[in-house]
């Protein structure tokens, strides 16, 4: 995925046309309201609260890993956007718009909050990444394979972790 977008290459193309086909068909206030899901003010204090929970509930080590997952977003993230430089759907004199910060922040947040609390809030976790997705795409704001990269970046943090947890407890 990350080949096809520097080389611009078939994959990437047809992204940049199913992308331009998705912009706008929704009103811009609920595709706004939807990406907001992914700022580090709403889904920071999410998973800051199911530390929390964890924490006091002696599950100490969970919400260290769920901790250092998130602050591995941006130390991953930020050097594959200078890395990349892709230009972003309506603003392509702007670049740094691969992958989706908002994405990989959703995902690790509201999916590590939902082990931290309960593995039965998985699925809204998994709704919430991809309303956040979903709204990004929408408005114009990234385009799609941005938000697949995220996904993808999003389970290897979220992987790793776990596995850090398990290994940690053992």
């Amino acid at each position: 995925m990350t080949w096809q977008v520097l080389v611009h290459g078939p994959l990437a193309r047809l992204d940049e046309r199913v992308s331009r086909s998705l912009v706008d068909t929704v009103p811009r206030w609920l595709s706004e309201l939807a990406s907001d899901l992914g700022n580090l003010t709403v889904a920071l204090p999410v998973l800051a609260a199911a530390m929390a929970y964890a924490f006091f509930r002696g599950r100490r080590r969970q919400a260290l890993f769920a901790g250092l997952a998130m602050a591995a977003v941006p130390l991953l993230v930020v050097p594959l956007k200078e890395w990349t430089a892709r230009p972003g759907p309506l603003e392509p004199w702007a670049h740094g718009y691969y992958p989706s910060g908002h994405t990989a922040t959703a995902m690790v947040a509201y999916v590590g909050a939902a082990w931290l609390v309960s593995r039965r809030l998985v699925p809204v976790a998994a709704v919430l990444t991809a309303v956040t997705g979903a709204g990004l795409v929408l408005r114009g704001f990234h385009w799609p394979l941005d938000v697949a990269a995220s996904v993808c970046l999003g389970f290897l943090v979220l992987g790793i972790s776990s596995t850090c947890t398990r290994r940690s407890s053992g």
